[in-house]
């Protein structure tokens, strides 16, 4: 049988990941993302901008670098469905790597609160999708108590090998650039990518491949703060739905991973992340879903060391949203089939 040119983050960091070669590993060529420099950005901040374009990944999010680890392992362990909560991106991802697996996905979402792109991708890839009256902070209680009781995998955050494969996420950006960044602009939402990065750099500091380590900031939005006021939020509310979690999983390997690198964490507004967002896409032709550009956000209101190395990690496609996308630019009009009005529709 014939091999994927790409072999996916398990075989590219097998060794890292401590996955036994006895694992069937279930990829869709998940990884390898791009690291683009960001020219105007970086003259906009005075610093060297890179953009860590997770959109690229198989289902359009970072979600499949854990994703991969999570049901590759699940299957090893005999088991036949795989269930999650989710704002959007983990229910994708969950649907298609189960498609490819050939096991079942269930998903819970919160009613009215996903972006449109995403709940097309997990009912196309064939996921069992429920949508629940209440947040994904409830529907992650009820995954958990589902699976205390049932034979169910439960593939959020909390599944420790989820963050063992998004920690490969650090490891593309050292391998690319020859050293760790001066500091690192992450959104946080359940805050497993965050911890994931910093247990990425930690690992290769650890093994000499790095001298230094980055600082890591995590960027919530103002509407859904729970680490920056340290206070859970009963109703979340932000335009960046992907990371609209009141009760992040991950709350405090996300303040390990501030308080050890000498970062922050810090919260945006919903305006702050939308200026950001039309940024990206009109200065660097990233299109990017609005939590992703929260990472931005954070970096245009923190300085940094004039020089510096900054990584951003955009977290997911701007597919994922068509409707924010949409809000956000004027419609355009239609004209009749004549040169004049198309020459001055035009303004020539």
């Amino acid at each position: 049988m014939k091999k994927d040119p790409w072999p996916g983050v398990i075989d590219r960091y097998r060794s890292w990941l401590e996955v036994d070669e006895s694992v069937h590993v279930v990829s869709l060529g998940e990884g390898g993302t791009p690291l683009r420099f960001a020219p105007r950005l970086s003259e906009r901040v005075g610093a060297n901008v890179y953009l860590k374009l997770e959109g690229f990944n198989p289902t359009g999010s970072f979600k499949d670098r854990g994703m991969t680890m999570a049901v590759s392992k699940a299957l090893d362990e005999g088991s036949t469905t795989i269930i999650c909560a989710s704002t959007g991106n983990t229910s994708a991802s969950a649907a298609a790597y189960a498609a490819a697996a050939g096991i079942k996905a269930v998903v819970l979402i919160p009613s009215g609160h996903i972006a449109l792109g995403k709940l097309a991708q997990a009912l196309v890839y064939g996921a069992q999708v429920i949508q629940i009256n209440g947040n994904f902070d409830e529907g992650l209680r009820l995954v958990r108590e589902l699976a205390q009781s049932h034979p169910l995998t439960v593939v959020n955050s909390i599944n420790p090998y989820r963050l063992q494969g998004q920690k490969t996420g650090a490891f593309e950006i050292v391998d690319e650039l020859g050293y760790a960044p001066d500091a690192q602009f992450i959104p946080v939402g359940n805050a497993g990518n965050i911890s994931a990065y910093w247990m990425g750099y930690q690992q290769y500091h650890e093994a000499h491949v790095i001298e230094r380590l980055p600082k890591m900031f995590g960027v919530q939005a103002a509407g859904a703060a729970p680490i920056v006021n340290d206070a859970i939020v009963v109703e979340p509310e932000t335009v960046a739905t992907a990371i609209r979690i009141g009760n992040p999983a991950s709350w405090k390997l996300a303040l390990r991973a501030r308080d050890e690198s000498g970062g922050a964490i810090m919260a945006v507004t919903d305006e702050e992340i939308l200026r950001a967002y039309i940024l990206l896409a009109r200065d660097e032709a990233v299109f990017c879903e609005p939590a992703s550009a929260a990472s931005v956000a954070g970096l245009l209101k923190t300085p940094v060391v004039p020089g510096s190395s900054v990584v951003c990690v955009l977290t997911g496609n701007g597919l994922k949203d068509p409707d924010t996308a949409v809000s956000q630019v004027q419609v355009p009009k239609v004209v009749d089939t004549s040169m004049k009005e198309v020459a001055e529709a035009i303004g020539l």
